[in-house]
């Protein structure tokens, strides 16, 4: 009978200087452009604001879903005002495939109008007057930045948290403070790419599940392989375990 192998606690890329991580950051980069070359942005949209409206509709949602349920409403309204104009019990009827329809309706409705009202209709292209609109948090601002208007950006999402966790490139669980955190040691220009590769990866290869650790680009650079995607170093959990 074989012995369960025995559960140890990795410590070392958690104590990495922040140049160190850096550099392992730089290689995974370089990893995950190889492995994706035709890595793109999954929602489809033609306008910054059918890319913000996308993004709400994509928590907790598939992108293809997402995809089908706005392939009939993008070409119906158009502006702003459009959405803004729809009575709520209509939007959540049209939303509803996408899940938790009532809050995404909400949010839609109140961002919408608050382009219309605080911004003459145009999605505004700041980190500070997208966050500033209801509904829109810093994910789904960070999105339209990145990929709307070329602004770079950090967007954590739960693929986006659960790698960089498993590379231990970071502690924490809460997404903004892992968005700050690989701010200080990812350059810039890079923020927006590396927060596509790395979702891609985790859509495709690191899944929750059951992450391909045998077949993975970047597992010489990651700390969880050797465990199957298990995060093995301690760190604090939400409620106060360790």
């Amino acid at each position: 009978m074989q012995r369960k192998r025995a559960r140890r606690h990795f410590r070392g890329p958690l104590r990495e200087s922040k140049h160190d991580r850096g550099l392992r950051a730089g290689r995974v980069l370089r990893a995950l452009r190889k492995a994706y070359p035709d890595v793109h942005v999954p929602l489809e949209y033609s306008s910054p604001l059918e890319l913000l409206i996308a993004t709400i509709l994509s928590a907790q949602c598939t992108d293809a879903r997402v995809n089908e349920v706005t392939s009939g409403l993008f070409p119906r309204y158009r502006t702003a005002g459009d959405w803004a104009a729809i009575p709520l019990p209509k939007l959540e009827k049209l939303i509803r495939s996408t899940g938790f329809f009532r809050n995404k309706a909400r949010a839609i409705h109140e961002a919408t109008e608050d382009i219309v009202e605080r911004f003459e209709g145009r999605v505004p292209d700041t980190l500070d007057e997208l966050t500033s609109l209801r509904g829109v948090g810093r994910k789904s601002a960070n999105v339209v930045l990145a990929h709307a208007f070329d602004t770079p950006g950090i967007i954590v999402d739960t693929h986006f948290r659960r790698i960089t966790r498993r590379l231990g490139m970071t502690r924490e669980y809460d997404p903004v403070r892992i968005e700050f955190d690989l701010m200080e040691y990812v350059p810039r220009k890079d923020w927006s790419e590396f927060s596509l590769l790395v979702t891609w990866h985790g859509r495709e290869t690191c899944t929750a599940r059951k992450p391909a650790c045998g077949d993975c680009p970047i597992a010489r650079e990651c700390p969880a392989a050797s465990s199957d995607g298990q995060v093995m170093w301690k760190v604090k959990e939400p409620g106060g375990r360790s």
